[in-house]
């Protein structure tokens, strides 16, 4: 009895490994389920590599101005998502004798700016302080926040002090933008 048992045991492996080995039947048609997550983003593309500013009026009379545009692209999550655009001076003006963000040489000298995004971001509110230690904001998106799929566009007004105590010669500073989404 244990021999019969033994036997159709084997016998049903041998089976079970011949149904393995069978060719698989093709149908002429086949299906599957295309499954795609969509996640919050963001991208920034500074379209002014050399912003140069320029003194208005004569005699020390008007600071020096200049413009940054921007095109930008978002996504933000639709209820909770938000999204900023900054910028910070990452590196101050150089060579040394003339305007400085970090120290700059008379009390009061400043380099500001304003900026204005389209819809959907809204540009930062009133003059802002350009800063080297944080960063400092130029726009804003809620949530649900789409661009164009070109992008938007936006951009950067800039404001700096003409002061007599600077030293004559080309100064330039590195600013970096970022943009996040959430």
């Amino acid at each position: 009895m244990r021999r019969s048992g033994y036997f159709s045991l084997l016998r049903g492996c041998l089976l079970l490994g011949l149904a393995g080995a069978a060719r698989a039947q093709f149908a002429s048609t086949g299906t599957t389920t295309l499954s795609v997550t969509v996640a919050a983003d963001a991208g920034l593309q500074v379209n002014t590599a050399t912003t140069t500013m320029t003194a208005s009026g004569t005699a020390f009379s008007g600071s020096y101005t200049g413009t940054t545009s921007l095109t930008y692209k978002i996504r933000t999550t639709s209820s909770t998502g938000s999204g900023t655009i900054t910028l910070k001076v990452t590196s101050d003006f150089s060579p040394a004798g003339g305007p400085s963000v970090l120290s700059p040489p008379t009390a009061g000298d400043t380099l500001t700016y304003t900026c204005t995004l389209t819809s959907p971001g809204t540009g930062c509110s009133g003059s802002q302080t350009a800063s080297t230690t944080s960063s400092t904001s130029v726009g804003t998106f809620g949530a649900g926040a789409k661009s164009a799929s070109g992008g938007n566009t936006g951009s950067v007004a800039w404001t700096l002090t003409n002061d007599p105590s600077y030293t004559t010669g080309t100064y330039s500073a590195t600013v970096t933008f970022t943009i996040s989404a959430t």
